[in-house]
């Protein structure tokens, strides 16, 4: 029976307060108010990661802005935390699950760009900004001519670092001297920029074959406590029917990968599954990883796939894409020349 929500009628969903996480926040109770008949309550919950100023790199390792939410469920101040996905840690803390994960967005980066340019269109020496050490390293792998510039902020504030995209900060909470129009180009998940309606800030959708975006990216993890999470009551229910089976095999084996590796959401890490639906009803599923040197100088990459038999139960899917993730993780190790020790110790 669950427990928490009072008088099952309602349920206490957690967030963090920044406009794109109300926004995916929202999104995801208003589907599992509708699928459960129950009513939902947004509780906003203050990060470190939201007060502490700095490369985000150096904030205190894996998951800095899930630690305030998943607190906040162990401690039954909220009954339901919304996560990016790719902001969580690869291995599952004891006593929570993540117990739906709906279909994901698009995975790829996007760059924002002064006059709408490519990547490729970027001036010799462009000044790029970036928060991630793993969109740091692809660009420079793509374009070594080019300047990064670590930033931080919300979705608004970084594009209004883009010079004649300043506007976009005026609806965001910048602080008056932030600064504003000193880069060529910013480069953001154009997940979150469509999740925000901003699409058209969007100079190009970057292809995974120049970067490869983070595990997790795009999609949405909807954790609970471990004991709320069987479907024999309403939220339950509307959680498994919330879930997305394709997404979630992705999402594992990008997990595994993670996981496998002992590797941070914040090291210069890609990997990438995709699920392909097979003429006799299986599914073809595909793990691409890449590990890149912070400055770009080398890159490493591997990648396999596996077929799943029509009728697979998700458990046995889950278990497939765990093994493929890991499998993908043992030819980086195995054909590693130092560069995963150092960028995961770093």
């Amino acid at each position: 029976m669950m427990t928490v929500p009072a008088h099952n009628s309602l349920f206490r969903v957690g967030t963090r307060g920044s406009k794109l996480a109300l926004t995916q926040t929202t999104t995801a109770a208003e589907a599992l108010a509708e699928r459960s008949g129950l009513d939902y309550e947004l509780v906003t919950i203050k990060s470190e990661g939201d007060v502490l100023t700095g490369p985000l790199s150096q904030l205190g390792g894996t998951g800095v802005f899930a630690t305030a939410l998943r607190q906040a469920l162990f401690d039954e101040r909220v009954d339901v935390a919304v996560h990016s996905l790719k902001d969580l840690p690869a291995k599952d803390l004891e006593g929570l699950t993540i117990a739906a994960v709906p279909a994901r967005e698009d995975v790829r980066d996007a760059l924002c760009s002064a006059d709408d340019l490519t990547l490729e269109e970027l001036p010799e020496g462009a000044k790029v900004g970036t928060g991630s050490p793993r969109r740091a390293a692809q660009l420079l792998a793509a374009r070594p001519d080019l300047q990064i510039v670590d930033i931080r902020g919300n979705v608004g504030t970084r594009l209004a670092r883009v010079r004649g995209r300043e506007a976009a900060a005026e609806a965001s909470s910048q602080a008056p001297d932030a600064a504003r129009g000193d880069l060529d180009a910013v480069v953001l998940a154009g997940a979150g920029l469509r999740r925000l309606g901003l699409e058209e800030h969007i100079s190009e959708l970057l292809d995974p074959a120049v970067m490869l975006p983070a595990p997790g990216q795009g999609a949405l993890a909807v954790e609970v406590r471990s004991a709320d999470a069987a479907p024999v009551a309403a939220l339950g229910i509307a959680l498994a029917q919330y879930e997305s089976i394709p997404t979630r095999l992705e999402v594992t084996a990008e997990r595994a990968l993670l996981a496998r590796l002992n590797a941070g959401c914040a090291a210069p890490i890609g990997g990438l599954a995709r699920c392909e639906d097979e003429p006799d009803g299986g599914v073809r599923l595909r793990l691409d990883a890449t590990v890149c040197a912070p400055d770009g100088s080398e890159v490493q990459q591997a990648g396999q796939e596996l077929t799943l038999e029509a009728g697979v139960t998700r458990e046995a899917g889950m278990e497939a894409g765990e093994e493929l993730g890991r499998a993908v993780a043992e030819t980086l190790l195995e054909e590693d020349t130092g560069l995963l020790k150092h960028v995961v110790d770093s």
